[in-house]
């Protein structure tokens, strides 16, 4: 705990760097109007890195995410616009379609010993291509207002994303870090034979794990169209790579066992701002791309750094 708390008090001091500086070289980036708009952007990929936590924590990866949301994106709009069902009905498919589809992941990899990176790059082209097959390359448009509250909304002043953000935030904090099922998690990263010796049921909190990672992509999915007012099959395209960045660069390990909810906002918090300040600032995409790829090694290298000193 000791590291992973020294790894969360340097990458919250790099944020409030980052915020500092940026709010100094771009007036319009410290308004409250234009951080709560970067926090609507931020929704998505948030609710996936939350549950990418878990998965990574045990050690797995999920490569699929961005196209589970493509796909969840189109089976909404399909389901409402061609098939007739109500709009909440059809986000009730949407939702079980993308846990489905994690499910399907967990599956692969618990039963037939496919190695996560394997199994989800696999599906990544599969859901992928469902998604495109499904939509014939065309958007779907025409959805009712009261369903622009979840993308669009506000509640007393706040977007309404953010409010569902911040309740799987705090659900995901205590799940993970202060229940059994989230010891097992993490004796399962550590160790996963060891935690089947223990009576750990591996099996089973894989599977819940990648399904929770479907379903937390296709409620991403379903929020993004309500953002945007429209759904395409390439939604989502790239999601899984900002997630898996925000999830290592807040402390979990790659090869499991070790990491925390409060590290990946920060990582989320971290890339976010890079991303909006840099181009308030007026450098260039190229350019913002170099500076967050040298900030992020950095803030690992110091890290790293840290941790070797308090083994040593």
């Amino acid at each position: 705990m000791r590291v992973l708390i020294r790894h969360e008090s340097i990458l919250l001091l790099v944020v409030i760097i980052a915020l500092f500086t940026l709010s100094i070289q771009a007036e319009q980036f410290a308004t409250i109007e234009n951080l709560l708009n970067q926090g609507r952007f931020l929704t998505e990929v948030s609710l996936v890195a939350l549950i990418m936590t878990f998965v990574i924590v045990t050690g797995g990866i999920d490569l699929s995410v961005g196209s589970i949301l493509g796909l969840s994106a189109i089976i909404l709009g399909v389901a409402w616009k061609k098939m007739g069902l109500p709009l909440p009905v059809a986000i009730g498919v949407a939702l079980s379609v993308g846990t489905l589809a994690g499910l399907f992941n967990g599956i692969i990899i618990t039963r037939f010993r496919v190695p996560p990176l394997i199994a989800t790059l696999a599906t990544l082209a599969l859901y992928r291509g469902l998604a495109e097959g499904i939509s014939q390359a065309r958007s779907i448009r025409g959805y009712p207002d009261w369903f622009f509250i979840l993308g669009q909304g506000e509640l007393l002043g706040v977007p309404t994303q953010l409010w569902i953000v911040a309740f799987f935030t705090i659900f995901t904090g205590f799940i993970l870090g202060y229940t059994t099922w989230g010891r097992a998690t993490y004796a399962i990263g550590a160790n996963e034979i060891a935690a089947r010796f223990s009576g750990i049921a591996v099996n089973k909190t894989k599977l819940f794990i990648y399904s929770a990672s479907g379903f937390a992509a296709a409620l991403a999915g379903v929020i993004f169209v309500s953002r945007v007012s429209t759904t395409r099959s390439d939604m989502g395209m790239g999601l899984e790579l900002d997630a898996i960045t925000a999830v290592v660069l807040g402390g979990t390990s790659i090869f499991g066992g070790k990491g925390t909810i409060i590290g990946t906002v920060f990582g989320l918090l971290l890339i976010q701002t890079l991303k909006n300040g840099l181009s308030l600032a007026g450098v260039k995409s190229d350019g913002t791309y170099v500076a967050i790829g040298f900030v992020l090694i950095l803030t690992l290298l110091i890290s790293n750094l840290f941790n070797r000193s308090s083994e040593g």
